[in-house]
């Protein structure tokens, strides 16, 4: 899968001193085009994320858009692989926010 993220603007002037009054948080979204099947397949595709997202949502701390772009073979692998995934890709956001604001995109597997 491949993860997209993006330092929303409004944490960004939070840190400079604007004030805000917009929640800070990650907002997680999926894009799953027709390529990868069915809406059968996409449906089981987009609970699998979400779940694996639940389990492993870091606690509020950045600010950022994030965008989980999975591969089809996130049907054929095990949930706790999808999860430790996620997971690792969380794990990087969270780093690379906190060493720089800015957007990128964070590769896994």
């Amino acid at each position: 899968m491949t993860v997209f993220y993006w330092q929303r603007p409004e944490a960004v002037a939070k840190a400079a001193g604007v004030n805000t009054a917009v929640a800070s948080g990650l907002r997680i979204g999926f894009t799953l085009g027709r390529a990868l099947g069915g809406a059968v397949l996409r449906n089981r595709m987009k609970r699998r994320l979400r779940e694996a997202v639940r389990l492993t949502r870091p606690a509020e701390g950045a600010s950022a858009d994030v965008v989980i772009n999975p591969k089809k073979s996130l049907l054929t692998v095990d949930f706790a692989e999808v999860v430790n995934e996620v997971s690792r890709a969380f794990v990087v956001i969270e780093q690379k926010l906190a060493g720089k604001a800015g957007a990128g995109q964070a590769n896994v597997r």
